[in-house]
């Protein structure tokens, strides 16, 4: 048990009725989870509204209510705390109540439309390998050291958040790699976390379905730099035309990357091969198992950010030789026919278009390259005749299909991904709904040599179709 007014340190707090003098059990904002003597706080969320559950948490036990309105019926026995930000006033509730975990670790956090789950990942990689304990707040999972959770969103609640860093620290971890999304920061679910630093990967098309406005995306990913402290460190690619702004207002110190401009770290790509990349980084040749020139910019993120936690710099280009690829990033095989499949999660634009044309600039053109490509449903609209437009440019065949159709009917998304396919484009391009029989006639489709690519689902093994979640894609070339 936990006395009330030592969890609610740092909460701004607009008006109290009843005592915070009291014991508490734990805290949620979900009612169903709420039993004797917890707190509740009332959360606004996009498919419902905490407030209109407060009730349903004092019969199940809640002594302590917190929301952004009173409700009209006030029970006895019961604390209520008005605040003007609950998701705050929650992510400050759940640091508060798992002893402010963040303070006792190296806290970095990776954001961007593209790149974030490789480079946490890998750094994670990279400072196992270097001997730390380490801890990964990812996409693809949960690592506590080397104990592995599942993960169900890019950025946890607070309190999933201050959970698993609580463990680390009972663990003994001494850095964590945070992916940090902009629903994770728009939503406050990072306000009570000290970072040791933030990273800046890229910018380009992509939540525009949560977010007003493009402006609106970038703003949200640059007040996560703005938040940061003295102490930390702000790490920036300068070649994307938001990395300096992301560095603007930011008290915390600011080193930049980048393969074009000058920087505090810089890389050159001396060979790229479907095997690997030959990198001069800062005067320092190194050849690593990732390829493609998004690769080369993770790398160097990742180079920069142990560099900055104080690795040598000889051991890191030593153990960046060591890294291996991430799940469903870029991964590939080759059949006995020769037939190489390539699996990566790009479910961006940009993301489609760096992979296809990593792949251009490596085949020799004398193969087809066969791509599988859909969109998701629920989402971002705006950008799936774009997508198809990308695959049908950059690919010699290209098979449509369903991409997490949630509660859309899948035909109409793949409709509007056709719209953004060019005329002479027609004949390259086939729809099928079904993703399993997609990519079966992809293989059907691929000649000894060819390349396949499965974009979209990376790590992925299911598709969310209506309120169900369906496993899939066992395939075999």
């Amino acid at each position: 048990m936990i006395i009330l007014k030592d969890i609610l340190y740092k909460v701004a707090i607009e008006a109290v009725m009843g005592s915070t003098d009291m014991a508490i059990r734990k805290i949620d904002f979900d009612s169903r989870k709420i039993g004797a003597k917890d707190a509740f706080i009332a959360i606004r969320g996009t498919q419902s509204d905490g407030h209109d559950f407060i009730d349903k948490a004092i019969h199940l036990g809640a002594i302590t209510i917190v929301c952004e309105v009173f409700p009209e019926n006030i029970a006895s026995g019961v604390t209520y705390i008005k605040v003007k930000d609950t998701n705050k006033a929650l992510a400050f509730m759940a640091a508060n109540y798992y002893g402010n975990p963040s303070q006792n670790l190296k806290l970095i956090g990776i954001t961007g439309t593209n790149g974030k789950t490789t480079v946490a990942s890998l750094l994670y990689q990279l400072f196992k390998k270097a001997g730390f304990k380490v801890g990964l707040l990812s996409t693809v999972k949960i690592l506590v050291d080397e104990k592995e959770y599942k993960a169900t969103h890019t950025t946890p609640d607070s309190i999933t958040i201050n959970y698993y860093l609580r463990e680390m620290i009972d663990a003994g971890v001494e850095y964590c790699f945070m992916e940090v999304s902009s629903h994770g920061v728009h939503q406050k679910r990072t306000e009570g976390l000290h970072f040791a630093g933030g990273v800046f990967t890229n910018l380009s098309h992509d939540h525009l379905d949560y977010h007003a406005t493009f402006a609106e995306y970038r703003d949200v990913k640059k007040s996560f730099f703005d938040h940061l402290t003295k102490s930390a460190f702000a790490l920036s690619n300068i070649d994307d035309k938001n990395g300096l702004l992301m560095l603007q207002n930011t008290d915390a110190r600011k080193v930049t990357y980048a393969l074009k401009t000058y920087a505090n770290y810089r890389a050159q790509i001396l060979e790229n091969q479907l095997t690997g990349l030959l990198l001069k980084i800062n005067d320092n040749e190194v050849w690593v198992r990732l390829i493609g020139t998004f690769n080369a910019y993770n790398l160097l993120a990742i180079y920069g950010t142990a560099i900055e936690l104080g690795l040598d710099h000889f051991e890191v280009l030593r153990l960046l030789s060591e890294l291996e690829s991430v799940s469903g990033r870029f991964q590939f095989i080759v059949s006995n026919q020769n037939i190489t499949a390539i699996v990566d999660y790009a479910h961006t634009p940009d993301a489609l278009e760096n992979v296809l044309k990593t792949i251009n600039d490596i085949r020799t053109k004398n193969e087809q390259l066969i791509t599988v490509v859909g969109c998701g449903g629920d989402r971002d609209r705006a950008k799936r005749p774009i997508m198809a437009n990308i695959a049908s440019t950059l690919s010699d065949k290209v098979v449509i299909t369903s991409d997490n159709p949630r509660t859309e009917n899948p035909e109409d998304i793949i409709a509007e991904m056709e719209k953004g396919v060019e005329a002479q484009n027609y004949k390259k391009t086939v729809s099928i709904v079904d993703r399993k029989q997609a990519i079966k006639t992809a293989c059907q489709l691929a000649q000894p040599n060819d390349i396949i690519l499965i974009a979209g689902k990376g790590h992925e093994t299911y598709q969310e179709i209506q309120e169900f979640v369906i496993i899939l894609m066992i395939w075999k070339l």
